[in-house]
């Protein structure tokens, strides 16, 4: 695995990477054989280990976190201060964040709210859902644009529905589940390219003959600055990958 990270911003009191699609954010008993984001900034000594601060230490300082295959904008605190600070920022709903998303089917409306209890499927613990009991979750969105592919373009069989419309969407999470995004537009009946999880598997397989990891990338986010208080915003590119994916799509315009 590449171990250099593309760092976007940095201070004394944390770092903000772009994190790339295929790195595990935190350590876990299933993923002792695969390093991990966790791994890579305990080895690189990139947090304060004399900070007396255990919970600190043994989180190494991440306070949020990505899906493996979901690239985009993570923040990492470099002391305990700022951990608890930014930490106490997204509970209160003070860190704003924004993901670009390509799903199945034309959504409709254009933009909107989802407002769903998420939680895990008992009989899949592994996964979630929305569920009776489940915790708040609320999703907002809007459509940036419709795509179609190109029958000249397209490998015969690949996908699954002929001529199908695609949706490239931002979307605002309120809140932050695990998968909620995911989950959302899954509930919706618009799951996301490439999502093994919830697309189901035989559209999971069909769409990754042609990209092999989920189209979900976190573009912007913004937070207070933990030791002056400044508001501070961020944007991270669509990655390549991504980008030349929707370059071989036909955008269109749907009535």
């Amino acid at each position: 695995m590449e171990e250099r990270l593309e760092i976007i911003s940095e201070t004394q009191d944390y770092l903000l990477i772009n994190k790339k699609s295929g790195i595990i954010v935190n350590r876990s008993d299933t993923t002792n054989k695969e390093k991990t984001l966790q791994d890579i900034i305990d080895e690189k000594g990139l947090i304060d280990k004399n900070d007396p601060d255990e919970d600190f230490k043994k989180r190494s300082g991440i306070v949020h976190r990505l899906d493996k295959e979901t690239s985009g904008l993570l923040i990492i605190a470099k002391n305990s201060k700022a951990f608890y600070s930014l930490q106490n920022q997204f509970k209160q709903r003070f860190v704003k964040k924004t993901y670009l998303a390509l799903t199945h089917g034309k959504i409709v409306p254009d933009k909107g709210e989802i407002r769903s209890s998420i939680g895990r499927l008992a009989w899949n613990r592994k996964r979630f859902g929305v569920v009776a009991g489940g915790r708040e979750a609320i999703t907002s969105y809007e459509v940036i644009s419709n795509f179609s592919f190109d029958p000249e373009l397209r490998t015969e069989g690949q996908f699954p529905i002929s001529n199908e419309i695609l949706s490239y969407v931002r979307l605002f999470p309120k809140t932050g589940r695990t998968h909620q995004i995911r989950v959302h537009l899954k509930h919706i009946g618009h799951p996301i390219f490439s999502d093994e999880h919830y697309a189901g598997r035989k559209t999971a397989r069909a769409d990754r003959k042609d990209l092999p990891r989920i189209f979900l990338h976190a573009e912007k986010i913004s937070f207070n600055d933990p030791r002056t208080g400044e508001r501070l915003g961020f944007e991270s590119k669509l990655p390549i990958e991504l980008k030349n994916f929707l370059n071989g799509l036909e955008e269109i315009v749907t009535n």
